[in-house]
């Protein structure tokens, strides 16, 4: 524990070493933020509620989304890298640490561009969020199982590099979580919604979590469990699965 503690010291270092371009790309991300809250303001303006979804609401899905993303893509950066790194052979330096090598290669890299995400959703939950101690204690227990979701999900979808040598399915799960996981989840019916809650599991990133907050209940509470448990479990065991087959067949482990 005390290597991959060391190792994330020294990956927000390196994020922190350039300081003008670390607050100009958290700034950057910011206002992306901000274009897509005023976005969903101006819709609400002229719509209303949607299917149970009100403004308060999505703004509420937002600051789950932007906090759970950005701990993921920004504190965890290397999720979204576990295709390419699997493909282009650059685990090698990984692989002889006295350390779990996925832990390792998580918590390798920040990006310091999503660090903003994080600062953003705190903020956003507390302005609109109303922010009692409960609701508090479900936003960070909703973060917790979507960076969990998320992250398994990408490294599961990244592990399918080991055995195809392509990041092609690394890249469709990514675009597929970010698209529909920032909508409610409720605006989608059949099929559709199934695999929200299935095979790409974009409702447990926010919409879930934020119903949640609004209406806790032990029943969804222990559903986002389950799904924290199985995406993590199945992301862990992608990797480890294609980690045997990337050292069986490295060249430099050949007789």
């Amino acid at each position: 524990m005390s290597a991959i503690l060391a190792t994330m010291r020294s990956a927000f270092a390196e994020a922190w070493s350039n300081r003008a371009a670390f607050w100009t790309q958290i700034t950057a991300i910011v206002l992306n933020d901000v274009v897509w809250i005023v976005f969903w303001l101006l819709f609400f303006r002229r719509v209303g509620a949607m299917r149970g979804w009100d403004q308060d609401s999505v703004l509420v899905l937002l600051a789950v989304l932007a906090t759970g993303c950005g701990i993921t893509f920004g504190i965890l950066a290397n999720a979204r890298r576990i295709g390419s790194l699997a493909a282009e052979g650059d685990l090698d330096a990984a692989l002889g640490l006295p350390v779990s090598t996925l832990a390792y290669l998580l918590v390798r890299r920040v990006d310091s561009v999503h660090l903003g995400d994080i600062g953003f959703g705190v903020v956003l939950f507390v302005a609109v969020g109303d922010p009692t101690p409960a609701r508090l204690a479900m936003f960070a227990f909703g973060i917790v199982v979507s960076v969990v979701v998320l992250t398994g999900f990408l490294v599961l979808t990244g592990s399918m590099a080991f055995f195809s040598g392509r990041t092609t399915i690394a890249d469709m799960g990514f675009n597929a979580m970010m698209i529909l996981s920032s909508y409610p989840v409720d605006i989608f019916v059949g099929a559709s919604k199934v695999l929200l809650y299935s095979i790409v599991p974009a409702a447990f990133i926010a919409a879930v979590p934020a119903r949640l907050i609004a209406d806790p209940g032990a029943g969804e509470a222990l559903g986002l469990v389950a799904a924290a448990v199985v995406f993590g479990v199945a992301g862990w065991t992608a990797f480890s699965l294609g980690l045997r087959r990337y050292t069986s067949g490295a060249a430099w482990t050949r007789a």
